[in-house]
């Protein structure tokens, strides 16, 4: 098979996954055969507790396409996926899971769209039977709100496996907020997109990390991230309420006037009172919400701390210091 000088990139992040690394290596060797392009695989430990890294790194002995970035401890996937991108050195860079329900023998379809000239080719899910229905309904109320809310829109069909163009890579790479949501992040960029659809298999090995916590926080930070809608709502709720209190504080002032003072109202009075306080410790938290990640940004912390790599010092983001020249593979945070 004649190889194009061409060069893909797998970035996949890898948190407590020791078991599913090796079947993914082999899924990779079978379906990308076909491949007529130079292949790295980078995978990037987000500081795993089981054998994961010590499984990447054995493998990578054998095989020189795989490449690996452990990460001091465990920064999330949107982190480790940025981390990933920054440092993948291909000309188009394809992130994708390890758990194999993104299926691998797609990147080729990937790979011939983007041959053609588009810039970002995404895997859009037809169907979802190996996720709960719970999961299935609020994911897809999820990503309605955010279109409805955010001033871009993003595929309700897909996750992350998408092939970018080095083009798109290096405008990712400008982006520094610490709030990653990589899906808004990804369609921000822009550039000519194409959908591939697939059926999403079943995760072959392990079990998955996220969990009803997880993924409720990882809808505020979409939704926080690309869209100032929720403070705009509370300040037109909270014009809303001021006129209906104004029109509320006239009723009472002329019933006084006309018919003088009575006692009733203790109940309507603390339901009010309640409501109301209620409603203001909901603003002050959307406020809160917003704050938060505006102390994180001034802050200038780094994203991610590099513990060992096998890049070398070329690849490694200045945002996580210097690499160490003594080609260890270690790196000053």
């Amino acid at each position: 098979m004649a190889i194009s000088g061409d060069t893909i990139t797998l970035v996949v992040p890898v948190y407590n996954e020791e078991a599913a690394i090796p079947r993914f290596l082999e899924e990779i060797t079978l379906r990308l055969a076909p491949l007529d392009a130079s292949l790295e695989i980078l995978f990037v430990d987000d500081g795993s507790r089981d054998r994961s890294f010590e499984v990447i790194r054995d493998a990578s002995l054998r095989d020189p396409r795989i490449r690996y970035v452990k990460l001091s401890r465990n920064f999330g996937k949107e982190v480790a996926l940025t981390a990933g991108i920054e440092m993948a050195r291909g000309d188009a860079v394809v992130p994708m899971d390890v758990d194999l329900q993104d299926p691998p023998e797609l990147i080729l379809e990937f790979v011939r769209l983007w041959r053609e000239g588009y810039r970002t080719v995404y895997g859009a899910r037809r169907r979802r039977d190996a996720d709960t229905f719970m999961k299935r309904l609020t994911a897809g109320a999820f990503y309605r709100l955010f279109n409805a809310v955010a001033d871009m829109r993003i595929p309700e069909d897909a996750g992350d496996f998408r092939l970018i163009d080095r083009e798109v890579v290096e405008v990712i790479r400008q982006l520094p907020e610490r709030t990653r949501f990589m899906k808004g992040i990804f369609s921000w960029a822009g550039f000519s997109t194409i959908a591939v659809p697939y059926d999403r298999p079943a995760r072959e090995v392990g079990q998955t990390s996220f969990n009803y916590r997880k993924l409720i926080r990882f809808a505020m930070d979409g939704i926080t991230s690309f869209s100032t809608l929720p403070l705009r709502v509370w300040s037109a709720f909270g014009a809303v309420m001021a006129l209906a209190s104004l029109g509320y504080m006239l009723i009472v002032v002329v019933r006084t006037l006309v018919f003088g003072v009575d006692w009733p109202g203790y109940a309507s009075l603390m339901s009010a009172v309640l409501f109301f306080g209620s409603v203001q410790l909901i603003s002050v938290g959307v406020l809160g919400e917003y704050i938060g990640r505006i102390y994180f940004e001034t802050k200038q912390r780094p994203l991610y701390v590099i513990e060992a790599t096998n890049l070398g010092g070329a690849a490694v983001s200045a945002r996580v210091g210097a690499a160490d020249p003594s080609g260890s593979g270690r790196t000053a945070a």
